[in-house]
């Protein structure tokens, strides 16, 4: 073998910059005050709907899944129509996993959607509680429930997008450092 053929070849890539705005608006610890903002409305609703559902018996309790029955019912009357508000995908969902393990699911809503309004307040692990916040309005979305789920998704996407600075008015200011991830906004911590 040559020498040659000993080194190791050099590896060439593409780094592609954000865009000045966006790397201002999701990556600049000054404008952390506004995500502050947005995380608190965001965790207040969490935190309000979980805890109407944590302290109601027909979603957890004794008649744990009741609640989640009408629910599941409305969403499948959308089903029909040349332009239903409910894919047929989706009931089919509803029906097939959901609907035979109601006080499941009854529990796992009412405690996520506490669980998430938390993490937004106190800003801990900001991205992640965002990220399931907003798969939580995707969701409710899809079952035909419109009122303020756009918002609130279009608000966790920008959350997500800004996880490096959004909670850094909070908890991750201190304990996503401890955990290897950002040292300063912007900078990945490289061993």
């Amino acid at each position: 073998m040559s020498a040659a053929n000993n080194q190791q070849k050099a590896v060439s890539y593409t780094v592609m910059e954000e865009a000045p705005v966006a790397k201002f608006l999701f990556g600049d610890i000054r404008l952390s005050w506004l995500w502050l903002i947005v995380r608190l409305y965001l965790g207040y609703e969490w935190v309000l709907a979980g805890w109407e559902k944590i302290t109601n018996p027909a979603w957890v309790g004794a008649k744990a899944g009741t609640g989640l029955t009408g629910f599941i019912a409305n969403a499948l009357k959308q089903t029909s129509g040349a332009h239903p508000a409910v894919q047929t995908w989706y009931a089919w969902f509803l029906q097939t996993f959901v609907q035979p393990a109601l006080p499941v699911w009854s529990y796992v809503i009412s405690f996520g959607e506490f669980l998430v309004g938390v993490g937004l307040i106190l800003g801990i692990f900001t991205g992640i509680a965002a990220f399931f916040g907003g798969f939580m309005n995707v969701n409710y979305l899809l079952a035909g429930t419109v009122s303020t789920n756009p918002f609130m998704f279009v608000f966790a996407t920008w959350l997500v997008m800004a996880w490096k600075t959004a909670g850094w008015i909070g908890v991750d200011h201190w304990l996503l450092p401890l955990l290897g991830t950002p040292l300063a906004p912007g900078k990945l911590v490289r061993k």
